[in-house]
């Protein structure tokens, strides 16, 4: 059963930084691209950013270019978002998800993923 778990949320003051990690069961993520997004509450799920499958290309929205890293470890099995200057508009519940195409190259938009985690809340607070 394919299953991914987010995990690394928590509560933050400003201009701090956070890691996610993405960990992957049941598959192996290196044939997969896998994307973060984020939804906070009264809006819209967004891309925040997505890594090709065998540590390719890599997407970022502009609000978090220069600031967000994604990365992947094929041997763990695992992505990463690395979170740095963190702003209360970062605030959200974070989401992996895989792409079911294998080596598509991976663009922000949660139509061209599925199983998705269950989400790690990131607070963004003073």
């Amino acid at each position: 059963q394919l299953q991914l778990v987010e995990s690394g949320g928590g509560l933050v003051q400003p201009g701090g930084s956070l890691r996610l990690s993405c960990a992957a069961s049941g598959f192996s993520l290196y044939y997969n691209s896998i994307g973060w997004f984020r939804q906070a509450p009264g809006k819209e799920r967004e891309g925040v950013s997505c890594i090709s499958s065998r540590g390719g290309s890599t997407n970022y929205a502009d609000s978090v270019k220069g600031r967000f890293t994604i990365s992947r470890d094929n041997a763990r099995n695992t992505v990463y978002l690395q979170m740095n200057s963190l702003k209360p508009e970062d605030t959200a519940v974070y989401y992996c998800a895989a792409d079911p195409i294998l080596f598509r190259l991976c663009v922000l938009s949660d139509e061209d993923f599925d199983s998705w985690g269950q989400g790690t809340q990131v607070t963004v607070s003073s």
